[in-house]
């Protein structure tokens, strides 16, 4: 066997045949990185200039020179005057090269790997395979979701020299990409989990899909299948099921049909599933800590792969008793003291510390980060090393204060305090909550990163604000979903504006400013500088419109750096004469024009006055000239949305001409963007589509709606036929009924319209009907026709299974208002999947 992660730039280039050109081509390269945001070791990072429709990442090439990153594979070399400054592997296709050096680096490892793809559930496997299989192996694993043909390279290049089992995650959404990820993972042991409805749109049928998934094992000498998929597999016509090896071992399993595993009862025990099967003859028994039906599933997938690689019953069932649940989120809490809390009390190992420091480095309101560590399980790797890297991490990371707990952690003190201003540790968490008062933790960013058996949510409680039980769930990977099904419909030189205005739809002004900022968006739009200067005290660096600037604020916009729209001569006149006392030429302005919303902006005879104004002031820069669609999403109107469109460009030719200068233009909205792609212009503005909500119905876009309104049951009781529920005596029982009392009212934004059975909630995924009248801070429900109802149960205003389009629906509005109503009392909690 080579040896293993000694890279160096030329022997890269041999791999991925790139030519190299610049300096330095023997440096040892150690870490690959596709995002810029993401560096941590500059010096022996190597940085692959991947380039999309929207983004070419060659443009981030200066920066990351600054930063310290000294070598790059690229498709071309932003500009001769730096190729002295670093080494350069150039190559036809980045994306090409990065999957060959994956490839290659797998072919080191003589190690079992295990492959898993299928429509759902391959993360939990993946993940549950490391908690059941560790410590008996030291194991690599896809971080996270790492799946796609960027993310599969990413997570095979972890493979290391003490690593003895490999579990990768492999997903697809079109013909021919499992062609490229099968030779990087070359699994031995492969995993089917199921076949459903994601990505279908992709494929021709699910025989396309099923053949496409099939792919990975072409190589695997083992297979744990479903029996009927494997049939279906089978079944297929031609060639295709010719893909797998003669000599593959199919361990199948199923319910119903031959197989080698067969299931033959399950039994829900309150919290616990007691699952008896029968392997080859064999009986085999264990139980869970789930009673959902997912879980159950995938549970007796890795019971297969268990038995597969020889684990005898007694180990199954000792294993799969202690199963844990997957922290798939990062959540993000308003905390005590101004600070904030990022919860990750699920899972503590290397991998996911790096992914939830990443999630911390991105909250830019605070400056000082404190992370709260538990011990590192079932790592893998001796206890000087496995520290050793995460001092680094923390190092890197910038982590101002570290609090360690447990006695491992604490028994590498010396390791760990070099890295950071500040660091406690505790043996225990009791320990440290016994230590605990809230005066500690002041204005600062706080990770709560701990193993399970640590409790952590101990401490989580002691840090959050205390507010009461309806919360607002808004779901950032969503968010982030969603700008790339619009980012996938505008041309690569088409900006975007996001409106974060009305606290982001209620949806929480900075958060969303920040991931939005993050991801490179160009702009963001507020109504009121006050927004914009929450956003600037935030760290927010992005350009900001702010839509109703007043006289009053006008010292802050130009504090601040805020661009006001300039919509009326009055406001025009008022502001020069401010930027006039003030000394300050050319400042930054959006022209609004009024091409048929007849609320705010210029009209088309006002042009030559205000042309002869701007000239003449000399105060004002313009960076945009806008104007803002009546009827976008209502194709009867189309023609009128294209003359306000005409509207505009007449009147950006006018004003170009006369003053000299380009600027941004810009009229299309979230439902133009899909409906009428020829009004993109230079800049597109995106609202309410960022959270889910297309109003356009055009078909072109998956949003997924970012926002979950819960909140949970005070008491249940039985009513009697002819009693009255709440106030007025409005709402009339007609027969004996089971009635929850809910912690949300009308002071909570939960809209009075929806009494008296106009509006549902959802409650163990069945509709539970309003009855009486909504009060300022509760309602009732009838919950007689759902089974097992408890006041533990959590209740969905909306979200998942109950759409904030039907609730708008029910209450007479629309989702906006739906949306912005959501009152400043609810707390908003931010995670990422």
């Amino acid at each position: 066997m080579e040896s293993i992660n000694k890279y160096t730039v030329d022997k890269i280039a041999n791999i991925v045949q790139g030519k190299v050109v610049g300096i330095n081509s023997s440096q040892t390269i150690d870490h690959i990185l596709t995002d810029s945001r993401k560096i941590l070791f500059p010096e022996s990072t190597l940085f692959f200039a991947l380039s999309s429709p929207r983004r070419d990442a060659h443009q981030f090439i200066p920066e990351l020179l600054q930063r310290g990153v000294k070598s790059f594979v690229v498709e071309k070399i932003p500009g001769k005057e730096i190729i002295n400054e670093a080494s350069f592997i150039i190559v036809p296709d980045v994306l090409e090269a990065l999957q060959c050096l994956a490839a290659k680096h797998r072919q080191q490892f003589d190690i079992p790997v295990i492959g898993i793809t299928g429509s759902n559930g391959k993360t939990i496997v993946k993940e549950w395979l490391n908690q059941l299989l560790s410590p008996e192996f030291k194991i690599v694993r896809s971080p996270r979701s790492y799946n796609s043909q960027i993310g599969v390279p990413l997570s095979v290049w972890q493979m290391k020299s003490e690593h003895n089992l490999a579990i990768f995650e492999a997903g697809i959404s079109v013909p021919g990409e499992m062609d490229h990820l099968e030779p990087i993972i070359k699994p031995t042991i492969g995993v089917f989990t199921n076949l459903g409805e994601a990505h279908q749109e992709g494929f021709k049928d699910y025989a396309q899909k099923l053949r496409e998934k099939f792919v990975l094992f072409r190589n695997s000498n083992k297979l744990i299948c479903n029996a009927d998929i494997i049939a279906g597999f089978l079944d297929l016509k031609g060639n295709d099921k010719n893909i797998l090896k003669r000599e593959i071992q199919i361990l199948t399993w199923s319910r119903k049909n031959p197989a080698d595993f067969i299931v033959k009862t399950e039994v829900a025990e309150k919290k616990n599933t007691r699952i008896n099967g029968e392997y080859r003859g064999k009986s085999i028994q264990f139980s869970i800590p789930f009673t959902d039906q997912a879980s159950i599933d995938n549970a007796i997938i890795c019971c297969c792969v268990m038995i597969a690689m020889g684990m005898d019953e007694s180990f199954i069932q000792s294993r799969m008793q202690s199963l844990k649940s997957v922290g798939m989120r990062l959540e993000l809490k308003s905390g005590i003291n101004n600070c904030s809390v990022i919860n990750d009390s699920y899972v503590a190992d290397l991998n996911s510390l790096g992914i939830a420091l990443d999630f911390l480095a991105q909250q830019g309101r605070q400056r000082s980060h404190t992370v709260i560590l538990s011990d590192l399980l079932q790592s893998g790797m001796n206890q000087e090393e496995l520290y050793n890297e995460v001092a680094k991490a923390l190092s890197q990371r910038k982590i101002s204060r570290l609090i360690g707990i447990g006695s491992a952690i604490s028994a590498k003190k010396s390791v760990l305090e070099p890295g950071v201003k500040r660091a406690d540790f505790f043996l225990t968490t009791s320990e440290f909550i016994r230590n605990f008062h809230p005066s500690q933790f002041r204005d600062e960013a706080i990770l709560v990163k701990g193993a399970r058996v640590f409790e952590f949510e101990q401490i989580s409680h002691l840090l959050e604000q205390k507010v009461h039980q309806t919360v607002l769930e808004i779901n950032l990977s969503y968010l982030v979903h969603n700008l790339r099904e619009y980012q996938k419909l505008l041309k690569p030189s088409t900006k975007i504006m996001a409106m974060v205005k009305a606290f982001s739809y209620g949806s929480g002004t900075y958060e969303i400013a920040n991931i939005l900022q993050f991801h490179k968006i160009d702009y963001l739009a507020v109504a009121y500088a006050d927004e914009g200067i929450d956003l600037r005290r935030a760290g927010i660096s992005l350009p900001i419109m702010v839509m109703n600037p007043e006289e009053n604020s006008f010292d802050a916009l130009v504090a601040y750096n805020l661009e006001p729209e300039i919509f009326s001569f009055s406001l025009l006149q008022k502001f020069e004469a401010f930027l006039k006392g003030e000394g300050i030429p050319e400042f930054p302005v959006h022209i609004k024009i009024d091409s048929g919303m007849h609320r705010l902006g210029f009209e088309m005879d006002d042009i030559e006055k205000l042309l002869e104004f701007l000239i003449q002031s000399g105060r004002f820069k313009i960076q945009s000239v806008f104007s803002h669609l009546v009827a976008s999403e209502n194709p009867q109107e189309d023609s009128y949305t294209k003359q306000q469109a005409e509207i505009l460009k007449t009147a950006c030719e006018r004003i170009s001409k006369a003053i000299g200068y380009s600027f941004i233009r810009h009229i299309s909205n979230s439902a133009a963007i899909s409906r009428l792609p020829e009004l993109q212009m230079d800049m597109v503005r995106v609202g309410i589509g960022l959270y889910g909500i297309d109003t356009s119905n055009s078909g072109q876009l998956e949003l997924k709606e970012v926002a979950t309104l819960k909140t949970s049951i005070a008491q249940i009781r039985n009513v009697k036929s002819g009693d009255t529920i709440g106030y007025g005596r409005a709402g009339k029982v007609v027969s004996d009924s089971r009635i929850a009392t809910i912690r949300i009212g009308y002071a909570d934004g939960f809209r009075r319209s929806l009494s008296k059975g106009n509006g549902k909630v959802l409650i163990r995924g069945k509709f539970a009907p309003l009855i009486g009248y909504i009060a300022m801070d509760m309602a009732m429900v009838d919950v007689s026709g759902i089974e097992g109802v408890t006041e533990e149960d959590e209740v969905i205003i909306f979200g998942p299974g109950l759409s904030i389009i039907d609730v708008a629906e029910w209450a007479g509005t629309i989702p906006y208002e739906i949306m912005t109503g959501i009152s400043q009392r609810v707390q908003r909690v931010y995670f990422e999947e």
